[in-house]
């Protein structure tokens, strides 16, 4: 079965044309190849290659009898054509059919024409002419940047500059049948003929932005990490190891280990009583399904079969994890609801009176607290240079902690904030002191840390701060510490966004750097980096944010994957420390690894919401 094109505004449909023969496809290898030559492909123990021959075969006009790929690179170590390999190794053919519209919508939008074919075994290709010649380095890192949002893109025909090669139409497959041309034969000629323009490439570049900086702060890093080694400072360690868990894998992919799944049903509910587990809601699981997690997608087969059994096996999810969890967890307290507990670590509530602020007392006192933060305390703590940032980024975390809980007595851990922050709960632990001596008496510490129970802190309005509380108007939109994304461009493009999107008023870049507290020059980088990806834009001189998410700017980035990644490793942490406070109550004789955490029971996937970090249940 042929599959439907990419797009039929560039493709004439497959029903309208003649399916062209393999030899007629064939005549196309030439415009595709980065060198006129080609390799015969044979198995080699168990693995179908295309070794390096002595004298390799010259293209012409004769298919080839047996399976062949041609050169992506030339002998100028450049390409010609940039060949896309969407493989069903990777992922399941459904995950492979919408990486492949993504990106060919993606390639389309920015005015880049290409050919597109399919093999027997479900993959497809795009081959994507040039009409320059680009040099393999910078071929290599947009392909990988297109790899990292399509999951079953295979960027290795790029990765090698001697031995990359890619089957083209025509040629025959190592399973049997031909690679099939989607594209009608005479269009697919005029495309390799005319070519895409450098233009193409420009808006391609900007259009990957966000994927073309993760890649190099992953190649910084690796780079970082071997000279590290290098020098003795760190253990030998594999830079190719993914943290990514199987659940996950299996979400994204659609592969699954059958030893653990017996099919698809099986794989479907293990990833269906996580979300639940971790509060998502159907909704948010019906937009993933087109987002970060097509693989759950492929594993119902049709859309018709995900509309019927979808809501029938999230019901089931939800009434397993339910009873599960109350099998095993106490009952939730009320949101805002304080622990009275029987010893110095809390004050016994009172049986009586109104000395429980209500939840609109709450929300007034922390607008009080932003107009005092912006006033007065961000002009002091800028003088404590960069140890400063982090002192205004965790005032602000405990602020939006505050608002989210409705409560002014605090007992949130380090580790909770060092995931508001993305800093380590060591610098938080080390920083909280320093807090409460700056904030000129808004933040008290009145209780330890004891147990599994975090230090509690009070925050309030001093008495000399409430008429400049109420002589400032409030501000529009909400506090926040570190959001994901703020984690790939860091503190001070956290603060200059949100001079601009808290502002009374659209500031210019003298205003913005002015209203952060930070230099000019960094101001400037940080407004040229943060307009580059697209999240905010300049009207004349001053600046506005735009309607980009910054949830999905922040997965494209990569940093969402560190953001899950320090959840999880809190979680493992918090487990080995209750573990070794519940020796002191009941005797184990041993305790496993797995007793303590399990990936794919404990691992805490945030629900697609901005304020989800606050809404986890995270003691010290």
């Amino acid at each position: 079965m042929v599959p439907e094109p990419v797009l039929t505004s560039t493709h004439a449909l497959v029903s309208v044309a003649p399916r062209p023969k393999p030899e007629d496809a064939w005549g196309l290898a030439p415009l595709i190849a980065g060198a006129p030559s080609y390799r015969l492909g044979r198995w080699i123990g168990q693995r179908f290659q295309y070794p390096r021959p002595k004298n390799a075969p010259k293209i012409t006009p004769s298919l080839p009898g047996h399976p062949a790929a041609v050169m992506v690179h030339g002998t100028d170590g450049r390409v010609s054509t940039l060949c896309l390999d969407f493989d069903t190794s990777k992922a399941l053919k459904g995950v492979v059919d919408s990486d492949a519209v993504r990106v060919g919508q993606l390639l389309s939008a920015c005015g880049m024409r290409f050919v597109e074919d399919f093999s027997p075994s479900g993959g497809r290709h795009l081959y994507v002419p040039l009409h320059d010649r680009m040099d393999a380095a910078e071929a290599r890192e947009l392909v990988e940047a297109l790899a990292l949002m399509a999951t079953s893109l295979d960027p290795s025909p790029h990765q090698n500059i001697t031995d990359g090669c890619i089957r083209v139409p025509g040629t025959i497959h190592k399973s049997g049948g031909h690679q099939t041309l989607i594209t009608p034969l005479s269009q697919a000629y005029d495309i390799l003929r005319r070519r895409n323009p450098a233009r193409g490439l420009v808006q391609l570049r900007t259009a990957l932005a966000p994927e073309l900086a993760r890649k190099r702060a992953l190649k910084a890093r690796e780079a970082k990490t071997v000279a590290a080694q290098r020098t003795g400072g760190l253990p030998a360690l594999s830079l190719r190891s993914s943290s990514e868990t199987p659940l996950r894998r299996v979400a994204r992919t659609g592969l699954y280990d059958t030893a653990k799944y017996k099919g698809p049903s099986e794989a479907r509910m293990a990833v269906l009583n996580h979300f639940s587990a971790c509060g998502w809601s159907l909704q948010h699981v019906e937009n993933e399904l087109v987002g970060q997690f097509p693989g759950l997608a492929a594993l119902y087969g049709s859309a018709e079969r995900q509309a019927r059994l979808l809501p029938y096996e999230w019901a089931k999810a939800q009434a397993f994890t339910g009873a599960a969890s109350s099998a095993r967890k106490p009952l939730p307290r009320n949101r805002g609801e304080r622990s009275a507990l029987i010893n110095n670590t809390s004050a016994t509530l009172t049986t009586g009176g109104a000395s429980k602020p209500s939840s609109a007392a709450v929300h007034q006192l922390v607008n009080d607290l932003e107009n005092v933060l912006y006033a007065v305390l961000d002009h002091r703590l800028q003088k404590r240079g960069r140890e400063g940032l982090s002192l205004r980024l965790l005032i602000r975390g405990l602020l939006g902690y505050m608002r989210a809980r409705e409560t002014d007595i605090l007992d949130v851990g380090c580790r909770t904030l060092a995931v508001a922050m993305g800093k380590h709960h060591v610098t938080i632990a080390r920083l909280l002191p320093v807090l409460v001596q700056a904030s000129d008496g808004i933040l008290t510490k009145i209780a330890d840390a004891r147990q599994k129970a975090a230090d509690v802190y009070l925050i309030q309005l001093p008495e000399h701060y409430q008429q400049l509380a109420r002589e400032l108007t409030w501000r529009k939109g909400k506090i926040h510490a570190v959001r994901p994304v703020f984690r790939a461009l860091g503190d001070v493009a956290a603060l200059a966004y949100e001079a601009i999107e808290r502002g009374r008023h659209s500031p210019t870049t003298a205003e913005v750097a002015r209203n952060s507290g930070v230099s000019r020059n960094a101001c400037s980088a940080a407004l040229a980096e943060m307009e580059t990806l697209g999240m905010i834009q300049r009207h004349g001189r001053t600046w506005k944010t735009t309607s980009v998410n910054l949830r999905m700017l922040a997965a494209r980035l990569g940093v969402l994957d560190d953001y899950l990644d320090h959840i999880r490793r809190n979680r493992h942490e918090r487990a080995i420390w209750h573990a070794y406070l519940d020796r002191f109550k009941t005797l184990q004789l041993a305790i496993d690894e797995v007793d303590l955490f399990d990936s794919e029971r404990d691992e805490y996937w945030l629900p697609p919401d901005d304020a989800a970090v606050w809404r986890i249940d995270q003691p010290a």
